[in-house]
Order: C-alpha cells, then sequence, then structure tokens
C-alpha cells in the first residue's frame, strides 16, 4: 500500500494545497486520489480548478514546474470522473481496486482520447487541449 495512505482524505487534501506534503508521496495513484476527493467534494468542474492551480503550485514550490502538463492534469481529471460515475464506492481504495487500469493502465485510457503523445506535447503542457479521438462525459 502506498504511503499517502496514512494521511486522511482530508490531511491528505489539506496538506496538498498547503504545499506541506512529502513531494514523495504524490504518486501517480495519489494525483488519482486527490482527483476523486476534488470531484467528491466540489464537483467535477470546481476539482478541474482546484487541481490544476494546485498541482502547478505544488510542482513550482518543488522546483517541478517543468513537468506540470494542464493537458495531462485536466485529462486525468476527467478520466477519474468516467469511473466515478460508473463507481458505487465510497473510499478512494476501495475505488482504485474497482479500477485497476487507473493506475496501472492510464496511458493506455489516455491513449483512447488522443491520437498524440499528450505527455510531450509543448502545447498541451501549457493548455488544455480536448481529445481528438473519444470525448470524455459531458460536465
Amino acid at each position: 500500500m502506498e504511503k499517502h495512505y496514512q494521511l486522511s482524505d482530508e490531511a491528505f487534501e489539506k496538506q496538498f494545497e498547503d504545499l506541506s506534503l512529502e513531494p514523495s508521496l504524490f504518486t501517480h495513484e495519489a494525483h488519482l486520489r486527490l482527483a476523486w476527493i476534488h470531484i467528491r467534494k466540489h464537483g467535477v468542474r470546481n476539482a478541474i480548478d482546484n487541481i490544476t492551480k494546485q498541482i502547478k503550485a505544488f510542482a513550482t514550490y518543488h522546483g517541478d514546474a517543468d513537468k506540470y502538463n494542464e493537458t495531462v492534469t485536466v485529462a486525468a481529471v476527467r478520466t477519474v470522473y468516467h469511473f466515478i460515475l460508473k463507481s458505487s464506492t465510497h473510499t478512494f481504495s476501495e475505488f482504485i481496486k474497482e479500477n485497476p487500469r487507473l493506475k496501472f493502465d492510464f496511458k493506455h485510457l489516455l491513449d483512447s482520447h488522443y491520437s498524440f503523445d499528450l505527455f510531450e506535447s509543448s502545447t498541451a503542457k501549457t493548455s488544455f487541449l480536448e481529445p481528438d479521438l473519444v470525448p470524455y462525459d459531458v460536465i
């Protein structure tokens, strides 16, 4: 089990927002957890606004601003939202067990929406690009 589970959802969310979360705890799975928390608490549109601002701030604070990718961040939130719509789980650990593709096959999930590599696109890093293959769920 990943170390971010040592924190409650509230503590995880707060530490991320106030930039006190240990950077090593912010793994891919933790990124998905942040999306799950924000979507359930604030709705998907507010989750996108909150998470993009917070991840940019977190990356900048920890000297990794060049790693931030706007399209990947928004796409991650929208992908988590898609799976939330089909889920009846009540905790993130149940949710990720029910949807392991989010953790283990995430790039393939994004590739089903985009015909190009989002992780390498300089435009995708700074601006959200809508999918050119399969649109996301309407929000």
